[in-house]
């Protein structure tokens, strides 16, 4: 059927689809007939199925065009699965630049942004809604489109949210006010669009009948909005589109109250929302003015000890619910989740719902359709709530950056936190990236300008904080405590722990790893223990009966029982790190008749009553007491500090934070480690922005992300060299390597195929080079890819385990 027949739908007979389609070389969109029959559900954003290359292919469309340049025979439609627009303008948007800043394709990131179809709940939620839709309409407002936040960019900008080289041009004093401050030199280096990729990358031929065509996202160049000149939805914008007016609070200690039409169903008064808690913290008012005023301000917000940060979060997601808007809050792991979910459904009813992995098919995608339909307003969740079709967007926020959770495993392995940034600029949408500890990444924001600090004074947190110390546990120490050798605490510390008990307070005890003893080294030359049939690590399992057992192989099984060092011959064995199962063993014994409880692997413990009792957990398995801890004692800090990461130190302190936290204000934290280590007096002064700083100046000095952009190409020699080899890598580019993949990171591999040997190649650029590496790197990808290769190979932008 030709695309002039008079046969085709009038008007716009021409639909434009992106078929999900694995090869990066057709990552592009394709235009295709619609039939008469299915002109009126043929709508943009709704799934459809396509012929392509002899074979029935899902897709979305993206656009219904008059005409097409495609002057050969075409291919119709083969149906549309459904007509709900599940592909909004601003989620293909994102997907767009995500999959252009990890140099990905744009069907794998919609892959992660949509979840799959589940036809009963979709059809029966619709049935449902119009069933119930006078209450529906009583109660949710329809928001306004989301594309009117955007504005467009002034040509030449270069560096983007995360870059270090953009000026702090504009003053506190506005931030103070509420004002919503936008640097022109912080824009995202990602919104860079597949039609940038050099026309050089050979393309396989499009099928007989498929008109192709360049995707439908306008150049970066020419669209991308400026931080400095993105629009906010103003209170008189939201009161046009029928939401409710915002209720501006005063210095943060003011109350937000909502209209009836905002409330959950069933609710005759809006809840009070009391905000008065944000005046704690320096321009916490202003901050919580600005939400309600309807302006998108971005801060870096970091946590009091004892901070019921879930509540707080709450209370911005309220407000910003409060105006008419959405919003979006992401944490790391479903126990945060549940206590994150109940503090925003006891401000506003079923207005917020959860998104995460572990719900079932059916569940997880009628929350998403009600997030979809603007029924829910408030939207938690794990990392792909990043995607969440918010409607009106005017808050994301996430807790726990630095978690690796929020690390996509799947193609293109895009950071939460990243494309929350990208979000947030794109959208205009205020952005609050919150935490005990800081990673380097969101300080590197903070320097640019694009974020602002929210902190509290230093008198005031004095006042909430623990008492921190570090004794030291360094073996000279620790010989010349007895009771040290005993139950591997100084004297201070269990001195500590039997005047909270003795308090009828409980005691959190801090180890990094659960178990019994999970690793052996000599005890002479501290060499780690190996097993002498396949090199695998020792480790002493707990038997049963509580006895002595012999060290085992934790690879083969094979036990151990005349260990000899391959290092220097010794036949001694010591412990390099005590288990938690060990640790709760030793704790019984130096206190009888006081509850011992464990948390963590497969039992992690929410919530304990108070009362005297020791919690023994594994790092970020504490659970919460209320009042908070008398002591926190947390052992064994080399084993977290002497990790081979690039992020160690960062990491650890965050877990010592979190754990920190937990012990109620003039109580006490002990931990087992080097005070003269900077992480350690971090801890001590509770100054994670300090801390965060100098980790960023440090990777700065040695060419690090944040610092620069760093891709990692993963898999063998040959796959390697074949990717380089297509590669045209924009001038100045560093090759790294080849290098051993590192033990913490994923294989590219599944299954039997996988090679003996797999290799790393490491290429560094400038952030200002980030944008044209990705684009080399696809296009090198699209060469492999309509070449045919079947040899495995992994990239990664800014992987989160570097090595």
């Amino acid at each position: 059927m030709a695309a002039d027949d008079p046969s085709t739908a009038a008007g716009h007979p021409i639909a434009r689809v992106l078929p999900l389609l694995s090869p990066a070389h057709l990552d592009r969109d394709f235009d295709y007939l619609v039939p008469p029959e299915l002109d009126e559900i043929a709508q943009p954003g709704v799934r459809v199925r396509v012929r392509f290359a002899g074979r029935l292919v899902d897709g979305y469309l993206l656009a219904r065009l008059p005409r097409t340049d495609h002057t050969g025979k075409m291919m119709p439609l083969e149906r549309v699965v459904s007509a709900e627009r599940v592909l909004t303008p601003e989620i293909l948007r994102l997907a767009t630049s995500v999959a252009a800043r990890y140099a990905g394709t744009r069907a794998d990131v919609l892959r992660l942004a949509i979840p799959p179809r589940h036809a009963s709940t979709e059809n029966g939620g619709a049935k449902k809604s119009a069933s119930k839709k006078k209450p529906a309409e009583h109660h949710v407002t329809p928001p306004p489109q989301a594309e009117s936040h955007t504005a467009a960019e002034e040509p030449g900008t270069e560096s983007r949210p995360g870059g270090l080289s953009s000026q702090r041009d504009v003053g506190a004093e506005k931030f103070r006010r509420g004002e919503d401050e936008r640097g022109e030199g912080a824009a995202a280096d990602s919104r860079t669009s597949a039609a940038q990729a050099p026309a050089s990358a050979p393309l396989a031929a499009a099928p007989v009948g498929v008109a192709q065509s360049a995707p439908a996202v306008p150049d970066a160049g020419a669209s991308s909005p400026s931080v400095a000149s993105a629009a906010a939805v103003s209170p008189a914008d939201a009161s046009a589109s029928g939401a409710s007016s915002p209720v501006a609070a005063s210095g943060g200690a003011g109350a937000l109250a909502r209209a009836s039409g905002d409330v959950a169903s069933g609710a005759d008064a809006a809840p009070v929302v009391d905000t008065a808690a944000w005046g704690r913290y320096v321009h916490g008012g202003a901050f919580v003015a600005a939400l309600a005023a309807g302006r998108g301000p971005r801060a870096a917000w970091q946590a009091l000890p004892g901070e019921d940060w879930a509540a707080r979060l709450a209370e911005l997601a309220a407000t910003v619910a409060a105006g008419g808007r959405s919003a979006v809050l992401m944490v790391p792991d479903q126990r945060d989740l549940d206590r994150l979910l109940a503090e925003c459904v006891r401000l506003v009813g079923d207005s917020a719902v959860g998104l995460s992995a572990g719900l079932g098919p059916a569940a997880r995608y009628r929350r998403w359709l009600a997030v979809l339909r603007g029924q829910a307003r408030i939207v938690v969740g794990t990392r792909a709530a990043v995607f969440a079709p918010a409607k009106d967007l005017g808050l994301i926020a996430l807790w726990d950056d630095g978690d690796d959770t929020y690390a996509e495993p799947r193609s293109p392995y895009p950071h939460a936190r990243e494309v929350a940034m990208l979000r947030a600029h794109e959208t205009g949408a205020a952005f609050v990236a919150a935490g005990f500890a800081r990673t380097a990444e969101i300080q590197a924001v903070v320097e640019s300008g694009w974020a602002r600090d929210l902190l509290a004074e230093r008198q005031v947190l004095r006042e909430v904080s623990p008492r921190i110390s570090a004794p030291g546990d360094t073996d000279f120490a620790l010989e010349r405590d007895a009771l040290a050798r005993a139950v591997r605490m100084p004297g201070v510390a269990f001195a500590a722990a039997r005047a909270a008990i003795k308090e009828n307070a409980a005691v959190l005890v801090q180890v990094p790893r659960r178990g019994y003893v999970p690793s052996l080294a000599c005890a002479k030359c501290r060499t780690p223990a190996r097993c002498r049939h396949c090199n695998g690590p020792l480790a002493l399992p707990r038997s049963a009966d509580g006895e002595a057992a012999s060290p085992q192989c934790k690879w083969c099984g094979i036990t151990e029982a005349a260990f000899r060092c391959q290092a220097c011959g010794a036949r001694a064995l010591r412990a390099m790190v005590i288990g938690a199962a060990r640790t709760a063993e030793e704790l019984g014994r130096a206190f009888p008749g006081v509850p011992i409880r464990g948390s963590g692997g497969g039992e992690v413990l929410d919530t304990v009553e108070p009362g005297a009792q020791v919690v023994v957990a594994t790092v970020g398995a504490e659970p919460l007491v209320r009042g908070g801890y008398g002591v926190a004692l947390l052992l064994d800090g080399w084993a977290l500090l002497g990790r081979a990461d690039l992020r160690a130190t960062e990491d650890t302190l965050r877990r010592w934070m979190g754990a920190a936290a937990l012990v109620r204000p003039r109580g006490q934290v002990i931990v087992m480690a080097e005070p003269a280590l900077p992480t350690v007096q971090a801890l001590v002064r509770w100054d994670p922005v300090h801390h965060a700083a100098a980790e960023l100046a440090a990777r700065a000095e040695v060419g690090f992300p944040p610092a620069v952009r760093l891709a990692a190409i993963d898999g063998t020699t040959a796959s390697i060299a074949e990717l380089l080899d297509a590669a045209i890598l924009p001038d100045g580019t560093e090759v790294l390597g080849p290098v051993p993949l590192p033990p913490t990171a994923r294989t590219p591999f599944s299954g039997a195929d996988s090679p003996a040997e797999v290799e790393r190649m490491l290429l560094r650029v400038p952030r200002s080079g980030g944008a044209p590496l990705a684009r080399a790197l696809v296009a090198a990808q699209g060469v492999r890819s309509s070449h045919r290769s079947d040899a495995p190979l992994r990239v990664q932008i800014d992987p989160v385990d570097i090595g």
